[in-house]
């Protein structure tokens, strides 16, 4: 796979291409393709940092959001995660991205996600943990998962 960079950005310095894309992008992946019925516009992408790559086309191929969980200090939620090309590694690619920034920038030492129950393992092979029963979010089932800090898989890699 080419080398891809990531953009990573809060919501006031997303321009608005960028938003309708991920928009566009989330409703592709979520409501169209697994239909799942529910409000996008939750208001927490105001509050939200961005990590995404675009394609030669200008179209969103990988994409999530993540911000502080408010009642726990230093902790991340990671949430819309996507990636339009699927099995070519840019899930893991994103989610490195998003975890190095992170423990990078941010004071985050945990990081919280609820999978949908079926992508679970995938994020079992980041070194997410499932912290619950199944339970039902949007219609589908889901899992709390929790990662306590971040070892990249390409350890040794230079940024």
């Amino acid at each position: 796979m080419n080398e891809i960079s990531f953009t990573i950005k809060r919501f006031e310095e997303l321009n608005t291409k960028e938003l309708y894309e991920f928009l566009c992008a989330r409703a592709d992946v979520f409501t169209t393709e697994e239909e799942i019925m529910y409000p996008d516009a939750d208001g927490l992408d105001y509050d939200a940092i961005h990590v995404f790559t675009m394609g030669e086309d200008g179209r969103v191929k990988a994409y999530l959001r993540m911000f502080p969980k408010a009642d726990e200090p230093g902790t991340l939620q990671m949430g819309r995660i996507l990636t339009v090309e699927r099995g070519k590694g840019l899930g893991i690619r994103l989610m490195e991205a998003a975890m190095d920034y992170a423990e990078g920038e941010l004071d985050v030492h945990e990081f919280h996600m609820n999978s949908q129950e079926h992508a679970a393992g995938f994020y079992e092979k980041l070194g997410f943990q499932r912290t619950s029963e199944v339970f039902i979010e949007a219609g589908i089932p889901h899992v709390e998962m929790r990662k306590h800090g971040h070892h990249s898989i390409n350890q040794g890699k230079t940024k």
